[in-house]
């Protein structure tokens, strides 16, 4: 067709697009990346290893900062090639590397949020950096823990039976969908489960209860399956699962996003299981009395550390909605002492530094922090007016007269007695409308909330990997499948 069109015109081969034009879009983007976060003040990070189809491993890293006028960025970083041994010192001087490369200081991170791999929790350590277990992680091996009970193991293995047999038979999927429409309900496909996904066992169990009168109804009429018709002890057992685990997925799905502040939930929704969301009801069968119990035990215990309690509860402090109602009683000031200290430190810091360009490694990147301080300085050197309203402004005889500690105590506990925000209020959206109220109180803020409570967004990072190397491209170059991931997140 295109011959037709212009004889003159020579269409693009792969060649030309894998070894000049992806280079080049890749160089592009990378530079409008290094513009973008050359400036920040802090970040927070995540990261994972991968396998992909041909057994290559890789090694992900993904940013999280808050920007000046209060927006939420992410990005990917890298998905690099990772040959070596997964030990916890390869793995801490890959992820030392991959900050250098982008020119990021460590001092600036304020945490990594990983799983719980060993080799990680372990480079994390060696790093000496900040580190917040993976909520979504966290919650699904305390899940697995609650369900080690032959009862459910049995109950749990007829669901897999049933879906099997409607899954490899178009008849009785026929034959479903009659019994749907005559005890009415909905015209819903069973879920299959899969085995790294809690959610999809507890999805895969709601739908056999929904659907029990059909399914029922199509395996009675088939000498084949009539043992797959689930007793009323199996009933009773998965409806006991479902009551336990239902609630939970709304949680873990809407701690795993990354467009909005989600570090400071952490608190607010461990509180929430252990009053009401877990708490024992009168109710409850031994069973789901059972699984709350070992949730509710596992969880706590693996919150309970002092580091990670203090991340925590300085998170929630921060956050407009919550601020210091679910920080215990005897932690408070503990909490309020070391947000002033902190605040403290960070206005000492600014004071001292003197903004410099960030040691990039690349030529290129060089050039992006030069541009980056010469707008700096460029911006402190323009003089400003003196407005009219100047000569009559009296000058502050409380705040302005105490010294900075004293100023920033005021002004903590300030914030601390401001309204009640409603718990559906995006705190960057407060923030940008109170930073001018509380200036050293929002600069906390911006370094905490930037925290992503899951390492949801490598996970996502893999997922674009995972769409790239298929079984038609499994010979794609290491380093062509970090530039082609990078520029699927990113673009």
């Amino acid at each position: 067709m295109i011959r037709a069109i212009d004889p003159r015109y020579e269409v693009p081969s792969r060649k030309y697009f894998t070894e000049t034009e992806m280079p080049k879009l890749y160089a592009e983007l990378r530079e409008n990346v290094e513009k973008e976060l050359c400036d920040l003040k802090y970040f927070a990070t995540t990261t994972d290893l991968w396998s992909s189809r041909t057994m290559e491993p890789f090694l992900s890293l993904t940013i999280h900062y808050i920007t000046d006028d209060w927006n939420l960025g992410s990005r990917c970083l890298q998905t690099s090639y990772f040959p070596a041994e997964h030990t916890a010192e390869e793995i801490a001087q890959g992820l030392k590397e991959a900050l250098e490369s982008w020119g990021f200081k460590e001092e600036r991170q304020v945490c990594i949020t990983t799983d719980n791999g060993t080799n990680v929790v372990k480079a994390a350590s060696l790093n000496d950096w900040t580190r917040l277990q993976c909520f979504g992680h966290r919650l699904h091996l305390a899940i697995e823990k609650s369900v080690k009970d032959p009862r459910i193991d049995c109950a749990v293995g007829v669901c897999k039976k049933i879906v099997s047999a409607f899954s490899y038979s178009w008849k009785r999927r026929k034959e479903l969908k009659k019994g749907q429409a005559e005890h009415h309900l909905p015209f819903h496909r069973l879920i299959t489960e899969t085995p790294t996904r809690w959610g999809s066992c507890q999805m895969m169990i709601q739908r056999v209860l929904e659907q029990e009168k059909a399914l029922s109804q199509v395996l009675k009429a088939d000498r084949k399956t009539k043992h797959l018709v689930p007793t009323w002890q199996d009933t009773d057992v998965l409806e006991s699962i479902s009551r336990t685990l239902g609630p939970l997925l709304e949680f873990t799905d809407a701690l795993s996003g990354e467009d909005y502040v989600s570090v400071s939930y952490i608190k607010p929704v461990l509180h929430l299981f252990n009053n009401t969301v877990l708490a024992a009801a009168d109710d409850d069968t031994e069973l789901t009395k059972d699984m709350k119990r070992v949730l509710l035990e596992y969880l706590n215990e693996k919150y309970s550390d002092p580091k990670t309690v203090d991340l925590l509860d300085m998170a929630s402090l921060v956050d407009p909605r919550f601020k210091d109602a679910y920080i215990a009683d005897d932690h408070q000031e503990f909490i309020k002492t070391r947000a002033v200290a902190e605040i403290l430190s960070l206005l000492e810091v600014q004071a001292a530094t003197v903004r410099e360009p960030l040691p990039h490694t690349s030529t290129e990147a060089a050039a992006v922090g030069a541009d980056c301080a010469e707008a700096a300085v460029e911006r402190q050197s323009k003089k400003v007016k003196r407005s009219l309203g100047s000569f009559f402004k009296k000058a502050s005889d409380g705040t302005a007269a105490l010294a900075d500690r004293e100023a920033i105590e005021v002004e903590l506990k300030s914030y601390l007695q401001t309204m009640q925000v409603d718990g559906e209020t995006d705190p960057l959206d407060w923030w940008r409308l109170h930073q001018a109220n509380f200036p050293r109180v929002a600069r906390l803020a911006q370094k905490y909330l930037c925290i992503p409570a899951t390492s949801a967004p490598s996970e996502r990072a893999f997922s674009f990997g995972g769409n790239i190397v298929t079984c038609h491209r499994s010979l794609l170059k290491p380093e062509t499948v970090d530039k082609l991931v990078f520029l699927a997140n990113n673009l």
